[in-house]
């Protein structure tokens, strides 16, 4: 694609995207970004920015870091050169973005299937945990290797302070003779001095260093610390080959790698690119366009992406369609450029792979080429008019345009007689029709406005101009012509009334009437435009009313529903009550005589049979979750308030969706996973509903007659609370039926459960005795129970 850019300014844009770049290579990807002419290679583009844009909206944006350029550091480890600790941490800077690209892209509840693109370029990355863990160790920054980085080093800079400390002690002493100038010690030579007075420099014996600037004092290192400071030399020398060694190791850590970090660096350039396009699509607001076989451009309330959004007027055109050119006529600083520009730059975004900002359902066609011809391209120094430089560009593109070009011509026909220019601009228009391809021009003749309604393929449009205020509303009306409005802008100015009626005399009558034919059109398209927006402003309030009708509908529906399961709940509270008094006396009678005990445990099943009539199960309707307790797939958040449906409770979820489709959700003071399925939206008060839910949990589903009683219990998944009261209900039960041994199963867990189980069995009066499991019999996740 030949396209000249610079008059629809796409150097503008690529600033700002080049802005949300953070590394140099991220930066040149997005400086030499050009729309392609291949329509697969630009819904590759447009797939790879959605995936950007829809990672983000689920995990946030990425860290880059500033990655320097690594060429030098690369030719140095192909030669086998030692780096300085400078280069080390660049080098170890591409190793550590790619294993913090990686953390960020492989998180549980990401399922990388959905982002088939960027999958194949984090999976590209290579990171090696050892390498970075062991350059942090080593290197403290620049210029500084670590005491740690081998035993050696630590013993030469510990000796090297012990000695630089006895010889500060023994120039300390030194310090208040009458000879010194200054009561300090420094350093010269990398050798310690102290600074004596001229005068007395014969006093002090040892060897002179430095002397001022003024002449006034020596710098004089005295005899008695010159093989301390020997010794030190000594062993700053040994430091230096020391940190040769460790830098040689730690660049031998590289060597293998050379290609890998290569690669890194290109696909962390790359990465950088494609979430800066997700910035900037955020910033403008911009969606993924479709693209179209069509040879259409369907922009639905599209923005030029640099003038401010706040005062950006949307246009809607559809070019392709109905008609392949479409001609657009209005008054100067109208918007007409504007459109132009703005047509020709979000295409020229959407075959870059760039979102467009635009409402949703827009598409567009990829082009082989987009040719423009704007603004005003007089040349003095080549003495060319202004008609002169458009004609030149139209020869150009007239050569070069085929069928399927977009066409985009500024003031067509301008610059030369008008009625010369206004054929020229006809026959041009006739030429770009029939060859088929698309074509967005702006004008100001009469003649093309009038061609444009009796010429096929052709449609008129117009930007609106508010004649009252004298400016334009920059609001693009297609479909009709542009009036002139120049007697009425006239009179508004103060033009004198005589003139403007003389000027009116001079048209023919033929030119009246398509005047005032444009005129009553314009008006009628204004009024249907004007009428459009109020209805589809009503029809936004009857939507939101139906919604929020809809809303109180669903709360009247589960305030019933919570009336009903509450009373159901009441009632089977109170036979339980009655239960538990039935059981008191069963007890009492079996002690006193086993005849009396028949009538008892009649009295027993009898009201088991009329609690399990009003058994409240999670499975039954009245239980079923409403639509406006339905959780999305976004709302399952860390921190989130739930309600867990087999439970019958609310908790707060503790992690984001694994794989699995499963959080971890805290209830009280129990941790478990659970599937999404079995979550809602919190409820305002489920503890009502306790009961009801640990019955659907635990395979003691119900209380049961007595000749019916089970001989194992589950209470995995419940608190230490609820497997108490499920737990007695069972025992009592069982003692009822006769059995001799039960077993509980209350899994391994953190043991909590357990032993919250074996504190409630040492002082229930059915138990003899209990034991954990052995092998076989479930081990520590089974408590083994042996009843009186």
């Amino acid at each position: 694609m030949n396209t000249n850019l610079e008059k629809l300014e796409w150097n503008q844009v690529l600033n700002l995207l080049a802005n949300n770049c953070v590394t140099d290579i991220g930066k040149q990807i997005a400086f030499s970004l050009f729309p392609s002419s291949s329509k697969e290679f630009v819904q590759n583009l447009l797939k790879e920015t959605k995936e950007a844009v829809n990672l983000v909206y689920r995990n946030s944006f990425p860290v880059f870091h500033e990655i320097q350029d690594i060429n030098f550091e690369l030719k140095s480890l192909e030669s086998s050169m030692t780096l300085s600790c400078k280069s080390l941490l660049n080098l170890n800077l591409i190793f550590q973005s790619a294993y913090e690209l990686k953390e960020y892209f492989n998180k549980d509840f990401l399922d990388i299937s959905d982002f088939p693109i960027l999958s194949n370029l984090f999976s590209g990355l290579y990171t090696n945990k050892s390498i970075i863990d062991k350059i942090k160790f080593c290197i403290l920054d620049e210029n500084t290797i670590d005491d740690r980085a081998s035993s050696q080093l630590h013993n030469i800079r510990k000796k090297q302070k012990k000695l630089e400390q006895e010889i500060r002690n023994k120039l300390n002493g030194m310090l208040h003779s009458k000879y010194i100038q200054e009561n300090i010690i420094t350093l010269r030579n990398d050798r310690f001095v102290i600074p004596v007075k001229e005068e007395y420099r014969s006093s002090v014996k040892g060897f002179v260093h430095d002397i001022s600037n003024a002449g006034s004092t020596v710098f004089i290192e005295p005899i008695a610390i010159f093989e301390m400071n020997n010794e030190l030399s000594k062993l700053k020398i040994e430091e230096e080959i020391e940190i040769e060694k460790i830098l040689q190791q730690l660049t031998s850590l590289f060597y293998p790698y050379i290609e890998e970090l290569r690669a890194n660096v290109n696909l962390i350039g790359k990465l950088d690119f494609i979430f800066a396009k997700a910035k900037y699509s955020k910033t403008i607001k911009g969606i993924t366009s479709k693209i179209n076989s069509q040879k259409e451009i369907n922009l639905i309330n599209a923005r030029h992406p640099l003038i401010d959004a706040n005062k950006v007027v949307p246009i809607s055109i559809n070019l392709g369609k109905n008609f392949s050119t479409l001609l657009i006529t209005g008054p100067n600083t109208g918007g007409k450029t504007v459109t132009l520009k703005t047509v020709g730059l979000l295409t020229c975004m959407a075959c870059s792979g760039l979102n467009i900002p635009t409402d949703e359902g827009s598409s567009i066609y990829v082009f082989d080429n987009i040719f423009t011809d704007i603004g005003d391209e007089q040349s003095i120094s080549d003495s060319l008019s202004t008609f002169s430089s458009h004609m030149i560009n139209l020869v150009s593109i007239i050569k070069t345009v085929t069928k399927n070009s977009l066409v985009l011509v500024d003031e067509l026909g301008s610059g030369t007689d008008p009625i010369e220019g206004a054929n020229l601009a006809i026959a041009i228009l006739d030429y770009f029709h029939e060859i088929n391809c698309l074509t967005l021009a702006t004008t100001h003749y009469q003649e093309l406005k009038q061609y444009a309604l009796i010429t096929d393929g052709f449609e008129n449009a117009s930007v609106e101009f508010d004649i009252k205020a004298l400016r334009p509303t920059y609001k693009l009306l297609v479909g009709i012509p542009g009036k002139s409005n120049a007697f009425e802008i006239s009179k508004s100015l103060g033009l004198s009334p005589q003139i403007i009626d003389k000027a009116k005399s001079m048209l023919s009558s033929e030119q009246i009437n398509i005047e005032e034919l444009l005129k009553n059109i314009y008006d009628d398209k204004s009024k249907i435009e004007k009428e459009k927006e109020e209805i589809e402003l009503k029809l936004q309030k009857i939507s939101e009313l139906e919604k929020s009708l809809e809303q109180d509908n669903e709360i009247l529906k589960k305030q019933e529903l919570e009336l009903i399961n509450n009373a159901k709940i009441k009632a089977r509270n109170i036979l339980l009550d009655a239960k538990e008094e039935a059981t008191t006396i069963l007890k009492e009678m079996n002690d006193l005589a086993s005849s009396d005990l028949k009538l008892a445990d009649n009295l027993r099943n009898h009201l088991n049979t009329k609690i399990k009539e009003i058994h409240i199960s999670t499975n039954n309707s009245e239980f079923h979750t409403s639509q406006s307790n339905k959780l999305d797939y976004s709302d399952i958040q860390p921190n989130t308030e739930v309600f867990v449906k087999t439970l019958g409770k609310n908790g707060t979820v503790l992690s984001h969706v694994s794989k699995s489709n499963e959080v971890q959700v805290q209830v009280g003071m129990l941790k478990m996973n659970i599937n999404i399925e079995s979550l809602e939206k919190a409820h305002e008060d489920s503890n009502s509903k306790v009961s009801a839910n640990i019955e659907k949990n635990s395979s003691y589903t119900s209380i049961s007659k007595s000749r019916t009683a089970k001989s194992e219990i589950n209470v995995i998944g419940l608190t230490v609370e609820e497997a108490t009261f499920v737990v007695d209900k069972f025992l009592d039960d069982c003692s009822l039926a006769k059995l001799q041994t039960v077993r509980i199963i209350h899994g391994k867990g953190t043991g909590k459960l357990k032993n919250g189980i074996h504190q409630f069995l040492k002082t229930n009066p059915h138990v003899k005795s209990f034991r954990i499991g052995t092998y076989g019999e479930g081990e520590m996740g089974v408590t083994v129970v042996k009843l009186k």
